[in-house]
């Protein structure tokens, strides 16, 4: 019986690992980079300074700002200067979040900062891999629930994993690359069971909607516990105005309240401060509506704020509690967007993503190291699906590797003031990753292996030479400094593999039978 459920186990693993493990590489390796996704932003848009000024002040030039070019509008909206995010971004009108300009923190001048895809678009790819949002979700959420499998399978496989962990013999073939799956599967073997299973949890109400329906009628404010967002129906009623003789009600104007003792306020309750909204500004019923930077606690608390008068600054609503079960939810989701601990805890999921994914490439290479040796054993359709399998491989690991790459050499080389330039970054990145394939097909395997990874290595390590040739001041801000770092390392990295495959390729085939000799002898 415990044989059975070993192999049975082994097929499962074996399996579910080819088919789901080409969406899960891509799934990984755009999530390892999204854990900087701010910081991609900033290097992807170096129009925008990194000035060092408190966000009291950032917020007054903003407001100055908007009392020259929008006194009339309904809504201010403005982001913040923070720790990750050094843009002091304004909108005006219902638009809290893109679209707006940037401004220069110190002066107010207008930044005509580049249109970029931004490390938004990681972002999005890792939960939707750029597809419809809902038909993305669906299909990640299956491969996070086949990932789940694969774990589980592998345990049983490998009842000694902890001493297979110790165990590396490289320059084996087929032994060396179950050494180093086996390796990355150990070493953060919690990570992985861990950013499984809460990635699932995040979308739950997408996944097992009845509860909802059943419970709340499909109402997902209810169910979480949040309140009208007016909130300041509870402590009194709006200033009345006088009519105008038209019927409309005309509300008496009022100098807007001072930001400095508010932020100060709302940094106390909240955390960090990323932005804020003030509706009906320069009215006797203005509202300042305060957003904390998301997650800069372990519960991700997304859409929580504090709303103050805007005239008096007296708090109107504060963030509320969150009951058990949203709770719950909310702390699996800050653990799995590493929005707390700072730039340590990023640090950790960053090394711990790129040994993920590295576990997953290791997995999708063995199986066909395993299977060259006998491609006819399992019948012809078997060898054609294996001959199929290994430029896939090549492509989605050493391929996608290069089109992420890639989108950051196009941010660099294209015009900045080409039109739509955001999407010209995407359909860059999706040209690369496609001539990879092809490049794979028409290649023999370990060549293609090797060229697509030397050419990645290459693009990381020459990343600050692009920056060098577009820019006139390119290493003026630490983040860009420290990504182009970042990149140069992985670049090695990557030629080192691609070393090793070269080396690979240049030594000729032994038959089984002269290491059978070579073994005797």
């Amino acid at each position: 019986m415990k044989r059975t459920l070993t192999h049975s186990m082994s097929w499962l693993h074996t399996w579910s690992g080819l088919v789901f493990g080409w969406l899960l590489f891509a799934i990984f390796l755009t999530g390892t980079l999204a854990v900087f996704d701010k910081e991609i932003d900033t290097w992807l848009r170096p129009e925008i300074p990194a000035v060092e000024v408190s966000q009291v002040d950032a917020a007054r030039v903003a407001l100055g700002w908007f009392a020259l070019h929008h006194p009339h509008a309904e809504a201010w909206n403005i982001a913040l200067p923070t720790e990750r995010s050094p843009g002091l971004g304004v909108s005006a009108g219902e638009q809290r979040r893109g679209g707006g300009l940037q401004l220069d923190p110190r002066s107010g001048e207008r930044i005509e900062a580049r249109d970029t895809a931004g490390g938004l678009f990681f972002f999005r790819f890792h939960f939707t891999l750029d597809l419809p949002r809902d038909i993305g979700i669906w299909l990640v959420g299956l491969a996070a629930m086949a990932m789940l499998a694969l774990l589980v399978s592998g345990i049983v496989i490998h009842k000694k994993f902890f001493k297979e962990f110790f165990t590396f013999r490289p320059g084996k073939g087929q032994r060396s690359w179950l050494d180093a799956h086996n390796a990355a599967g150990v070493l953060v073997l919690p990570f992985h069971l861990m950013i499984t299973y809460t990635g699932l949890v995040i979308f739950y109400l997408i996944y097992m909607p009845a509860a909802l329906d059943a419970l709340f009628d499909g109402n997902r404010e209810a169910a979480f516990g949040r309140g009208p967002q007016g909130g300041e129906q509870h402590q009194g009623r709006r200033p009345q105005g006088q009519g105008d003789g038209t019927g409309h009600e005309v509300v008496a104007r009022a100098e807007l309240a001072d930001l400095g003792p508010l932020l100060e306020e709302a940094t106390r309750v909240l955390g960090p401060v990323a932005g804020l909204s003030i509706r009906n500004p320069g009215r006797a019923d203005a509202r300042i509506e305060v957003r904390p930077v998301l997650g800069n606690r372990i519960e991700l608390t997304k859409g929580q704020s504090m709303l103050f008068d805007g005239v008096t600054g007296k708090v109107l609503r504060m963030p509320s509690e969150s009951r058990p079960a949203p709770l719950t939810q909310r702390v699996m989701a800050g653990l799995h967007f590493a929005q707390f601990g700072g730039y340590p805890m990023r640090w950790l999921y960053f090394v711990c993503g790129l040994v993920s994914s590295a576990m997953i490439a290791t997995g999708l290479v063995l199986f066909t190291v395993k299977r060259s040796r006998r491609p006819d054993a399992e019948g012809a359709l078997a060898a054609a699906f294996y001959r199929v399998a290994e430029p896939v491989n090549v492509a989605v690991v050493a391929g996608l590797t290069l089109a992420c790459i890639g989108l950051f050499w196009a941010n660099r080389l294209l015009p900045v003031e080409l039109a739509q330039r955001g999407h010209w970054e995407t359909r860059v990145f999706f040209a690369i990753w496609a001539l990879s394939l092809g490049h794979a097909w028409l290649r023999p395997s370990l060549v293609a292996w090797r060229e697509q990874l030397g050419l990645a290595a290459l693009l990381c390590l020459g990343l600050p030479l692009a920056s060098a040739m577009t820019l006139e001041v390119p290493w003026a801000e630490r983040t860009r400094l420290l990504l182009e770092l970042t990149a140069c390392g992985c670049g090695l990295l990557l030629a080192w593999t691609a070393l090793k495959v070269h080396r690979k390729t240049g030594q000729p085939v032994a038959t089984r039978a002269a290491r059978k000799l070579a073994e005797v002898n």
